[in-house]
């Protein structure tokens, strides 16, 4: 037996030591490659099954204005959407809303319009549908209500705080230089003087008139019956119909009903909802597609300053 050579072992051991470590930290990295690749997958897979949040195959879609209505582009989108999707067929539209800003009313009853261009729709009014809300029910080929839904307050208002009062008491005062008397409109910092007071009314009566002109014509309404009914009141549904703001007491069925009468093609047709809120980040969607829910989060945003209101009182 050769005598014991302690360099050599001690050699040998080093190299194996050396080995070891290589192995080891090129694991680590075969192990990240290998994190990296499932989870490039596992997104993919979320992003291509997620889609966009839309329903499929023919069907009845549902939509839901809810709340103060103001001028959203979104929403403006998804309704073009249903209005140019040949699996829909027909649309219910949901409306719980005290009102809104005119023009955000008023687009929206022209999506409406524009959707019942090419397919039946039909306005459900639940616990309120009054002023913009109404103004939205319009656009619809139908209107039906629960018989204690408020409805109507056709009309339109402009408010505005007058703090001129009590910044006289703390002793300031606002300087305005301007072009005319009208310039710039009422201002919450000063008080308005009879030309901007007749300014802003000269523009709400024009908008008023606008709206009921609308009404008449959606409505059929004309000469007394249709002053009675644009006073800027509510009404409840059971008076909403002898006046001829709606067309029938009810709700889901009665939905139903006028469009398979309409059309019998729509009798067995499914409704599915469609999401009027904003989708949020593209990695929301794979978060929701991975945890199997809605890839159309619910956004809390600010609502518009609103200028020139139509809205119940």
């Amino acid at each position: 037996m050769p005598p014991w050579d302690g360099k050599k072992d001690g050699l040998e051991r080093d190299l194996y030591e050396e080995r070891r470590r290589k192995w080891r930290r090129s694991g680590f990295w075969r192990g990240i490659g290998f994190m990296v690749l499932l989870l490039g997958g596992v997104v993919w897979w979320a992003l291509s099954t997620a889609g966009d949040g839309f329903p499929t195959g023919a069907h009845i879609a549902r939509v839901t204005i809810d709340g103060v209505i103001t001028q959203d582009r979104h929403r403006e989108e998804v309704l073009a959407k249903i209005a140019g999707d040949d699996d829909v067929k027909a649309l219910i539209v949901l409306i719980n809303s005290p009102g809104g800003t005119v023009v955000g009313s008023e687009i929206l009853y022209n999506s409406l319009r524009d959707v019942a261009a090419n397919k039946p729709v039909v306005a459900e009014m639940e616990g309120m549908a009054a002023s913009g809300g109404y103004m939205a029910a319009l656009g619809a080929d139908y209107i039906v209500a629960h018989s204690n839904t408020v409805t109507g307050s056709i009309g339109v208002i402009m408010e505005y705080p007058d703090m001129s009062g009590l910044l006289s008491r703390v002793g300031v005062q606002m300087q305005v230089v301007r072009s005319s008397e009208i310039k710039g409109g009422v201002s919450p910092f000063r008080a308005a003087n009879p030309a901007e007071i007749a300014a802003q009314k000269a523009i709400i009566e024009e908008t008023f008139q606008w709206f009921k002109n609308l009404v008449s014509e959606r409505r059929n309404l004309s000469g007394t019956a249709l002053d009675d009914v644009t006073t800027g009141g509510v009404f409840t549904g059971r008076k909403a119909v002898e006046k001829g703001l709606i067309d029938e007491l009810g709700g889901d069925a009665e939905a139903r009903a006028y469009l398979e009468s309409v059309t019998q093609t729509l009798t067995d047709l499914e409704v599915k909802d469609w999401d009027l809120t904003q989708p949020g980040p593209w990695y929301n969607g794979v978060l929701s597609a991975l945890l199997g829910i809605n890839p159309l989060l619910k956004r809390i945003s600010a609502p518009e300053s609103p200028r020139l209101y139509s809205i119940t009182r």
